[in-house]
């Protein structure tokens, strides 16, 4: 009997050790028996019919990740590479439908996606999948979450996380980019000529101004100081006629003396007879006073022409 006891006991302790197994935090096991659906067994220490019960599987039930790369076709024939970074999960209530429902679901999941980013890149235009990216996301998150959820799948999150054209279309992009760059440096550097050019035309016509006005102080004050000196002239007894051709006569040598002065300049002689001062003034006098009748008698043909145009048009 001391043998029989031992291996029967033996037996009984390896059926009762076998029976027995551990389910990992956020791991769920799924007990089948007799090849049968039994029932689902979370974290911890659980015991099961050996021979008839068998561990089925087991689930992970912490938050995964499914990188895929799909390559499509935007609305202006661009041809682009999308890397779509899905988070998922599988809902504790729905361990069941996510065990036996699907056969393999990242393949599966992985269909969904190319489904979806070839459904919505081909209605935008490359620029437009670059700024909305996160609409392209948030379309695939719906779209997969109303799909997934029938079979026990959670989606999280969805993310656009690279975006690669083809490598001619980056080139030609970059030049686009750099040609509008230098478009813009060559509208900003005409802008500052512009400026430049517009301060320049200001800081000399302000200049021109300051001049003429310096000029006509200066000629104001010769004037005053003619002036002055023909009311002293007079006051001696020296006429207006005798005192102006005093002052020419005076300012002539003034100018030979300052031109003298300089032995670069060139010297032209005039009349210096004792009354060259008062025959200069006399000529400047009658040149004033030609000019004036001159022009008086082209005003006064001008304003007869049309008179006599009439008349001739009368005797034809």
């Amino acid at each position: 009997m001391g043998p029989v006891l031992i291996f029967a006991a033996g037996l009984i302790l390896y059926l009762l050790f076998s029976g027995l197994f551990t389910v990992k935090q956020q791991t769920a096991a799924v007990i089948q028996r007799l090849g049968k659906f039994h029932s689902i067994r979370q974290s911890g220490l659980h015991f099961k019919i050996p021979v008839f019960d068998t561990v089925a599987g087991r689930i992970n039930l912490k938050i995964q990740q499914l990188d895929v790369n799909v390559e499509t076709k935007t609305k202006d024939d661009v041809f682009v590479r999308l890397k779509v970074s899905v988070q998922f999960r599988v809902l504790r209530e729905s361990i069941y439908s996510a065990f036996y429902e699907l056969e393999n679901p990242l393949e599966q999941i992985n269909a969904y996606i190319f489904d979806i980013i070839r459904a919505e890149v081909p209605k935008m235009r490359l620029d437009d999948v670059f700024i909305r990216k996160d609409d392209i996301a948030l379309a695939v998150k719906e779209d997969l979450e109303a799909a997934m959820n029938t079979y026990g799948y959670s989606i999280v999150k969805a993310l656009v996380t690279d975006i690669d054209p083809d490598a001619e279309v980056k080139i030609a992009m970059n030049h686009i980019n750099a040609a509008e760059r230098q478009k813009t440096a060559a509208e900003f550097e005409a802008e500052a000529d512009r400026i430049r050019i517009v301060a320049k035309a200001k800081a000399e016509a302000e200049s021109k101004r300051l001049q003429g006005q310096g000029i006509a102080d200066q000629r104001r004050e010769i004037a005053r100081g003619l002036e002055e000196s023909v009311e002293v002239l007079n006051k001696v007894g020296i006429n207006s006629q005798e005192a102006s051709a005093l002052i020419v006569v005076t300012q002539h040598y003034d100018t030979m003396q300052s031109m003298g002065e300089n032995s670069n300049s060139n010297l032209i002689l005039l009349p210096n007879n004792p009354t060259a001062g008062s025959d200069m003034l006399g000529q400047m006098v009658a040149s004033f006073a030609a000019s004036q009748q001159l022009g008086e008698e082209m005003k006064r043909q001008q304003k007869e022409l049309p008179a006599k145009k009439e008349t001739l048009k009368l005797n034809k």
